[in-house]
């Protein structure tokens, strides 16, 4: 559901952060994962890095480069499915210019592009140096990436195309479920190929709070840590701003809102999702029913990350 360009003329033109501590955000706890993979580094032959396709620009941590980046690198943008890939073409050009040749779309979920993985790594690996690793027969692919961005769905999707086989990787819808380094998982008899699941492992230092907001409301970091409520506000921001007005009808208000609150409390008692609340009166304590705001705003960013209210591009 889209409107003239028009309506959007009194709307917020910027997104007010508040000052807010993007440092908050994203503890320390990662550079353990990292130290793992650079100790496996001996063992690879490639490197697919997998990233949010509504977020191609946008919080891959420079440090995989830094550490990892003697090594062929496939840049994996997955979850194209949610992403407004309009100007795909421009994305490309500049992911070009920023030294990134090789880049595939991908939807882990439907196998869409999937089975292009593995002849873009064997070129890369037949075209490189393979490090001591030339008697080998088998290929060592190492995943990495940020937290939440389809690492496990990938080698899954390439187990079901290339093995006939289930999960290997266990797969969920927030960060954190691969804990650390794993055994090498198979996921094709020819070529022999294997790869490496790794933690997601975040920037010690995100560029800015902006593309922190970005990362989280994709699902890279623990939704409490930056708060739902400031998230949902973000997230209806970006939504007016890119014309995505799905949301509208799919709760009831009738027309496009720039007020959080408005919009929160029409999700909560579409869905009835409210609470009693005790109301001091003057004649005694009266239980009232009001809209259960964080709730409401979980759906909304729910919905958002299921593709359910448009595909939008973040970057």
């Amino acid at each position: 559901m889209r409107l003239a360009a028009g309506a959007l003329r009194a709307w917020r033109q910027r997104f007010d952060f508040g000052g807010r501590d993007v440092a908050a955000w994203f503890p320390g706890h990662m550079a353990k994962g990292l130290r793992q993979m650079k100790e496996s580094l001996r063992k690879v032959d490639c490197l697919i890095e997998v990233h949010d396709a509504r977020i191609p620009f946008s919080g891959r941590n420079p440090a995989f480069q830094e550490a990892l980046g003697i090594r062929p690198h496939l840049l994996v943008l997955n979850k194209m499915d949610l992403a407004d890939l309009t100007h795909k073409a421009k994305i490309l050009e500049r992911l070009e210019q920023e030294g990134l040749k090789n880049v595939l779309f991908t939807n882990c979920v439907k196998d869409e592009n999937v089975k292009k993985v593995i002849p873009l790594i064997t070129d890369l690996v037949s075209s490189s140096q393979r490090y001591q690793r030339a008697e080998n027969v088998e290929y060592c692919i190492m995943v990495i990436g940020v937290p939440n961005v389809g690492k496990s769905s990938l080698i899954n999707s390439m187990r079901r195309l290339h093995l006939k086989k289930g999960k290997a990787s266990r797969v969920g819808g927030e960060p954190g479920i691969t804990k650390a380094v794993l055994t090498r998982i198979q996921v094709s008899e020819r070529p022999l190929m294997y790869l490496l699941d790794t933690p997601g492992v975040l920037a010690p230092r995100i560029e800015s709070v902006e593309t922190g907001m970005k990362l989280a409301l994709c699902g890279a970091i623990r939704d409490h840590l930056v708060g739902e409520d400031v998230m949902a506000d973000y997230l209806l921001y970006t939504l007016n701003k890119q014309q995505q007005f799905s949301y509208v009808e799919r709760y009831g208000l009738g027309e496009p809102s720039d007020d959080i609150e408005s919009v929160l409390k029409r999700v909560a008692m579409k869905l009835g999702k409210t609470h009693k609340v005790k109301v001091l009166t003057g004649t005694g304590d009266v239980n009232v029913i009001a809209p259960d705001y964080p709730a409401a705003a979980y759906e909304l960013l729910r919905t958002f990350r299921k593709g359910e209210l448009g595909q939008v591009l973040l970057d």
